[in-house]
């Protein structure tokens, strides 16, 4: 899945720029840096870095919270509690056959050693590009528990997850010195539950259940528009 609004493509479209999206719905780091991705309409994706253009001035990566299965954790919490005789259920428990699984030291780890092999093969790929590390939009905070079927303990865990996915994002741009952009900061106050979310509710519709938890038209807004101010008249 790929949508022709999220913010590399509003960001281009701001610049004038010439974009290459790369990106596809659920990859992990390793499906950017090694591993062909296939996606439910049996569609076969290669690694993405493959595709970096040489000349490439800019890129940006948002990738690490497939590795520690955030969006596969909410959507696990929540057709089990609203549909547990769902065939996503048991799909999803192949998955997780443990539960919502807690981001221990190891797992954070792995993850940030991806997304720095990530960031390191991006600047051999196009070594005059300036790369931009931009982590996930605050999906869930205290007040989620309104517009969310998961109970509290779930939410807590998830919670645990949303945090060690930051760490991740930092950890990487401080082993890598790639440039951090913080949408997690950005979206405080937006999360579900909040007036003005920046993110898609849960949509429990199995043609349309792979976007609940994504940013919306408007969370992508609000990242290509700070992008934009940091790129400036650099441009």
């Amino acid at each position: 899945m790929r949508s022709e609004k999220n913010y590399a493509h509003q960001l281009a479209e701001r610049l004038g720029a010439r974009l290459v999206d790369l990106t596809v719905s659920g990859a992990t780091t390793a499906n950017i840096l090694d591993t062909p991705q296939q996606v439910a309409e049996g569609t076969v994706f290669p690694p993405q870095v493959d595709g970096v253009p040489a000349d490439a001035d800019v890129v940006t990566i948002t990738a690490g919270g497939n590795d520690l299965q955030f969006a596969g954790s909410m959507l696990y919490a929540a057709w089990s509690r609203l549909e547990p005789d769902s065939p996503i259920v048991s799909m999803l428990e192949a998955m997780l056959p443990d539960g919502i699984p807690l981001p221990g030291e190891d797992a954070v780890e792995e993850a940030t050693r991806g997304l720095v092999q990530v960031v390191e093969k991006t600047h051999a790929k196009a070594p005059r590009a300036r790369v931009f590390l931009v982590d996930y939009l605050t999906v869930l905070d205290d007040a989620s528990h309104r517009a969310v079927p998961f109970s509290a303990e779930e939410l807590g865990q998830l919670l645990l997850i949303q945090t060690a996915v930051g760490q991740v994002f930092r950890d990487a741009g401080n082993r890598t010195g790639a440039e951090l952009i913080l949408a997690s900061s950005l979206s405080v106050g937006h999360a579900l539950g909040s007036p003005e979310p920046w993110v898609q509710p849960f949509h429990q519709v199995l043609e349309q259940t792979g976007g609940s938890f994504h940013p919306n038209e408007a969370g992508m807004t609000a990242i290509a528009a700070e992008l934009e101010g940091v790129l400036g008249s650099s441009w």
